[in-house]
């Protein structure tokens, strides 16, 4: 038989594990874009040989117009999720992007973890950025991106209570902090390919902007995506997020 000591220390053990789980379901549900547990969202569907250029944390007056000019050379149409705070800041790149024919997306105001975040400050994140974009390029904006991916089931019934539909990804790496290019696109390549195995499209998120400063340094990301468009170009069909719609 256990000692009192013993029990104590099974108990807390127990109690420790459990809520190690619980923490561990928790992010699952809250970052994993694979994870459906706290609402639905658009992905990629089973569509193979399509492919979804995305850009997070723009618009970057250093590094978006040299992507423009890349994408405009090959007829790439893509799609920005912004930020508010550098679209507010950038406003005439925001309608070169429109123009372009790109579909502009909501990225929150400033980026926060809105898995921790007030339902309050959800909403105010969303919509300000929601209205900042449309006042700007006169048009609506119907897809919004979580930063990191983070929500809880508030984040998604006020997105689309704004009307904005949630969009995720099944193909990413870490090109904000990766210097090398060439590392970054066969990353992508990988998940583009392991998607096309498992029959589907692939969602890729590369980052133009910098959501700690407004022209941060991106340049290794607008180089893969050039690699990324030059060797599929010619095989697969490049989409905006609304064709999944």
């Amino acid at each position: 038989m256990l000692s009192p000591i013993e029990k104590g220390i099974c108990a807390g053990v127990s109690v420790a594990a459990v809520a190690g789980l619980a923490l561990g379901g928790w992010s699952y549900a809250s970052l994993s874009p694979a994870s459906r547990i706290f609402g639905r969202a658009l992905t990629a569907p089973a569509r193979p040989g399509e492919l979804a250029l995305t850009f997070d944390d723009g618009p970057n007056p250093a590094w978006t117009p040299p992507l423009l000019d890349l994408l405009a050379a090959r007829n790439v149409k893509a799609t920005f999720f912004m930020m508010g705070s550098h679209a507010q800041a950038a406003p005439e790149l925001v309608r070169r992007i429109a123009a372009a024919g790109h579909l502009l997306c909501n990225h929150s105001w400033s980026h926060p973890n809105l898995a921790r975040s007030s339902a309050a400050r959800i909403r105010e994140e969303l919509q300000r950025t929601q209205q900042t974009l449309e006042q700007i390029c006169g048009a609506p904006v119907r897809y919004f991106r979580p930063p990191y991916g983070a929500r809880r089931p508030a984040v998604f019934r006020i997105a689309r209570e704004l009307g904005l539909h949630p969009v995720l990804w099944n193909a990413m790496t870490t090109d904000w902090s990766e210097p090398s290019a060439d590392r970054i696109a066969a990353r992508l390549a990988a998940k583009i390919e392991r998607a096309e195995r498992r029959g589907f499209a692939a969602n890729i998120v590369l980052h133009d902007g910098n959501h700690r400063q407004l022209a941060g340094d991106r340049g290794p990301s607008i180089t893969a995506a050039g690699f990324l468009v030059a060797r599929y170009g010619a095989t697969h069909r490049f989409v905006t997020v609304d064709a999944w719609a």
